[in-house]
């Protein structure tokens, strides 16, 4: 899956199919995880939001998708 790169102290990339509804994550560290039927919308704000980082915590990973480890 092709990510962007996003400015973030915490999220080195971000890429979603929407096809799948598949969001992709690339933390700094380099570990990558896939979350399952996210929204096209959710993922477009997440991309935008001032803090990638918060908007994961709180919108993504509150929302508890279904997710696993990639890399």
């Amino acid at each position: 899956m092709k990510r962007v790169s996003v400015e973030s102290s915490a999220i080195a990339s971000i890429g979603y199919d929407e096809d799948t509804e598949t969001l992709e994550v690339e933390f700094t560290g380099g570990t990558v995880y896939r979350y399952l039927r996210v929204p096209a919308d959710i993922a477009a704000a997440f991309v935008d939001a001032d803090s990638r980082g918060k908007y994961f915590a709180e919108v993504v990973r509150g929302a508890g998708y279904e997710y696993y480890q990639v890399s």
